[in-house]
């Protein structure tokens, strides 16, 4: 029997196929009209590798997950390590090494006061406990009068119930509306290269949050961002100084600040952290994809001081009543330190600064064809819009995910939005790939 991982396996890819038409329901698919998954038998560094032996570039990161990429070396020593001494333990009344190396790290490298870590599994789940600490924080202080949240028109974090109402601007969760809690919703002055008026479109952004302010401060629970960078919500930035502005405004109402870095976190903008950049410390920043470095399920939540403080006392009804089954999984945290310390031994800011570097002579490429909008750059991110392209799922914007995918790259387009995210690993070579893909899928549809 040939057991060489890299050989192609036509005939699994048929039978994983089979089972997977009858049995399995995959996440943003409609199965009336979608076709076949590609059936992925082993990875490796930026590539996935298909039952058929053929290469496809992870130029999405696996939904914005993989950071240093495929099967990396020590991430896996890291975990079989773990598994050889026990792979999980329930985290009421019990605790373990990983979990509390990672929490002390976590501390470490945030900045100011975010040193009180609260595990969890997902991106959705920790923006829900962030809605909840908000929530009942405010009863624990003597002010239950503040249960507004805000958040901003394209924003998306997750599909749990609180996260859907923070996302109502998104359009994605039209259905639910009628379960969802009472969110203000503010318009985000999305920018790009060239953007004349941005100053403008932050001005009113501003005295749209100064007006809601004037009007209900005193019922607002807390704001909810994801900084500098919309990922859902179609790649969309905003510069540092207006985060900074933002967070100034809700600091002088008395407003909780939450910061969901969920996408943004481990690198994504070109520091660890994208609240760096605008030199702001949210109350409670929410973390998960980059964590694991696309290993593992594993979120964290992670409170100022002051915030954790207000829920000690004397009875459980001030604690907060939260957790599940895997919190702080032990196999998961390994795997987190695993990655944390690849940041310094790999110099992974370097590599992320020379992705951008090659992605701001790209950009200059796109920016001057007449099928591209608003070209936008941000850390190891690129994106630009398609004028030809339509909505979510439309025909054009699966033309051409479809297209990349035939030709070896996994790009898949935000309805009109084009972007590559690649793992911090991708090399020189594979990156001039990416680009000249790009571009013939961009000509391709044109003709």
């Amino acid at each position: 029997m040939n057991d060489d991982p890299n050989r192609a396996r036509p005939g699994l890819a048929q039978e994983v196929l089979a089972r997977d038409r009858r049995h399995v329901w995959h996440p943003f698919t409609q199965h009336g009209t979608e076709g076949d998954p590609v059936v992925i038998t082993r990875a490796k560094d930026a590539s996935l590798f298909d039952a058929q032996g053929n290469e496809i570039l992870d130029l999405v990161s696996s939904w914005w997950t993989c950071t240093h990429g495929h099967a990396h070396p020590k991430i896996n020593a890291a975990l079989a390590r773990q598994a050889g001494l026990f792979e999980h333990v329930m985290f009421a009344g019990f605790t373990h090494q990983p979990a509390a190396d990672l929490a002390t790290a976590l501390a470490a490298l945030l900045p100011g006061d975010l040193g009180r870590v609260f595990f969890s599994d997902d991106g959705s789940t920790s923006v829900e406990v962030a809605l909840k600490i908000a929530y009942q924080y405010w009863i624990n202080v003597g002010e239950p009068r503040r249960r507004i949240l805000v958040a901003f028109d394209g924003g998306y974090h997750g599909d749990t119930l609180g996260a859907m109402s923070l996302g109502r601007g998104s359009q994605m969760f039209s259905p639910f509306r009628e379960l969802m809690c009472k969110v203000c919703v503010l318009p985000l002055p999305a920018t790009f290269e060239g953007d004349d008026a941005a100053d403008e479109r932050e001005a009113g952004a501003l005295s749209a949050f100064e007006a809601l302010l004037a009007d209900r401060g005193q019922s607002i629970a807390a704001l909810i961002i994801e900084p500098l960078l919309q990922g859902a919500g179609g790649m969309r930035l905003c510069r540092p100084s207006f985060l900074k502005r933002l967070v100034e405004l809700a600091r002088g109402a008395g407003i909780l600040v939450i910061f969901d870095e969920v996408a943004t976190g481990f690198g994504r903008t070109g520091t660890l952290f994208a609240m760096e950049q605008a030199g702001v410390v949210p109350d409670l920043v929410c973390l998960s994809k980059g964590l694991t470095a696309g290993y593992m399920p594993l979120a964290v939540t992670v409170a100022r001081e002051a915030v954790f403080e207000a829920f000690l006392g004397e009875t459980f009804d001030r604690a907060l009543p939260h957790g599940h089954s895997f919190t702080a999984n032990p196999l998961a945290c390994a795997v987190a330190l695993a990655s944390l310390a690849l940041f310094e031994e790999e110099k992974t800011l370097e590599r992320i600064a020379r992705i951008n570097r090659r992605h701001r002579a790209m950009l200059a490429e796109l920016a001057a064809r007449e099928d591209v909008a608003r070209p936008r750059l941000l850390g190891s991110i690129l994106a630009i819009d398609v004028k030809a392209a339509g909505g979510y799922q439309s025909a054009e914007s699966r033309r051409l995910r479809d297209f990349y995918l035939a030709h070896g790259l996994n790009i898949r387009p935000l309805g009109p939005t084009l972007y590559l995210m690649p793992p911090y690993c991708i090399t020189e070579e594979e990156l001039t790939r990416a680009y000249a893909g790009l571009i013939e899928g961009l000509d391709t549809l044109g003709s």
